[in-house]
């Protein structure tokens, strides 16, 4: 008698690279995981694949200094008090974003064509940490092909590879179009995170709600 194994959870992780919540989520997704990992010994981990979403599509290609882009989202250069509970959050998770020095907004097209090239490799999730460290704690303007290049050569992607995505337009005119069927479908703010069974069932969860709604989630589906 055989017994069904159960099916391989799949985690589509949507997110852009200048979200600060998005790298907080990243946090309580790892922690969801880990929790699900030890409650589910010798079960395949979950399969996690990020997928593009640009909070400003429209930002040229070179961004923009990041204390016009302030003034005009939020009508001060330097963001008032709109990152004080990012910043408390992101503490909870271990994160120390320095927000305030910061001198680009950039425009992330590249970046997430860099992303899905590393899905080729299994690197996804690592070239994902390196944009949010390079922005979030470094301050690197991911608007630069130079700092791009670096960024991907450092987890071990081929060169060539990078230079394709980053001269080739049908490459990022492949990323653009993933994100329009993002917004297409419903998805309006990141983090969001698709929970699948690959057998039709899913749970969405919305925003950086914590490690305990991404595990219920696991779960929920998991049983389904």
């Amino acid at each position: 008698m055989s017994t069904k194994l159960p099916a391989v959870l799949q985690i589509d992780i949507v997110s852009d690279v200048v979200c600060p919540w998005c790298y907080i989520g990243k946090r309580q997704l790892e922690a969801a995981l880990a929790r699900w990992q030890a409650d589910n010994p010798g079960v395949e981990a979950p399969i996690q694949r990020w997928r593009p979403f640009q909070l400003n599509p429209e930002m040229p290609a070179a961004g923009m200094p990041r204390s016009a882009y302030l003034q005009q989202k939020f009508g001060s250069p330097d963001g008032g008090t709109m990152y004080d509970r990012v910043t408390t959050a992101a503490r909870r998770v271990d994160l120390d974003l320095r927000i305030a020095a910061i001198r680009t907004q950039p425009n992330t097209l590249k970046a997430h064509a860099l992303i899905e090239l590393a899905s080729e490799t299994g690197q996804q999730d690592a070239m994902a940490e390196a944009f949010f460290h390079a922005y979030f704690i470094e301050s690197r303007d991911l608007s630069d092909d130079q700092v791009l290049r670096e960024i991907a050569e450092g987890i071990g992607i081929a060169p060539g590879l990078i230079e394709a995505v980053l001269t080739e337009e049908s490459v990022t005119r492949i990323v653009a179009a993933a994100d329009a069927e993002a917004r297409e479908y419903g998805v309006t703010g990141v983090p969001m995170f698709i929970i699948g069974n690959g057998a039709g069932g899913h749970v969405a969860v919305s925003g950086a709600q914590g490690a305990d709604a991404l595990l219920a989630a696991m779960q929920q589906v998991q049983a389904a």
